[in-house]
C-alpha cells in the first residue's frame, strides 16, 4: 500500500517501499511465560507463549567491520522487547503485546518495518496473531 497525499489540488503518490529484498533479524518461536488473557480463567495465571519476529534492517546497515555496534541486535532490541513488553504486568490481548513489541522494535532507527507473531500454546488449540508494522515515511 503506498501513501497519498493532496497537495495543491494535485495528487501525489510516495514510491512503495520493496522490503522483501532488505536484510532481516529474526528470532523464531521464543516461548515466555506470560500474563495474557481475557477470560477469567486467564487471569492470575502465567501462561506459555510463543513469539516469532522478523525485523527489516534499512538497506543502509552492514556489518562492515564484523563489530555487533553495527548491526540491530536480534538480542538487545527484538528479545529484549518481548521480555519488556511481558514482564510489564498483565495484558488482555494478544493484539495488544504483538502492537507493544512492534512499537517498541521500530524504536531501533536502523528497522524499517517488523512483523509479530504471538502464539498462545495452552488451554485449546494454538491461537494468535500476526502484525506488520513499518515506521511512517
Amino acid at each position: 500500500m503506498s501513501s497519498v497525499e493532496i497537495l495543491a489540488g494535485r495528487l501525489l503518490q510516495q514510491p512503495r517501499i520493496d522490503i522483501s529484498k532488505f536484510d532481516r533479524i529474526f528470532v523464531q518461536d521464543m516461548v515466555v511465560d506470560c500474563a495474557i488473557g481475557v477470560y477469567p480463567e486467564e487471569q492470575n495465571v502465567l501462561q506459555k507463549v510463543a513469539f516469532t519476529i522478523e525485523a527489516f534492517v534499512a538497506p543502509t546497515v552492514r556489518a562492515r567491520h564484523d563489530t555487533l555496534a553495527e548491526v540491530p541486535s536480534y538480542d538487545s532490541v527484538v528479545m529484549n522487547a518481548v521480555r519488556t513488553v511481558t514482564g510489564s504486568g498483565h495484558i488482555n490481548l494478544v493484539e495488544t503485546m504483538a502492537e507493544r513489541i512492534a512499537e517498541m522494535i521500530l524504536n531501533e532507527a536502523r528497522l524499517v518495518s517488523v512483523m509479530v507473531r504471538v502464539v498462545k500454546l495452552e488451554n485449546g488449540p494454538r491461537r494468535g496473531v500476526e502484525i506488520v508494522r513499518a515506521r511512517p515515511v
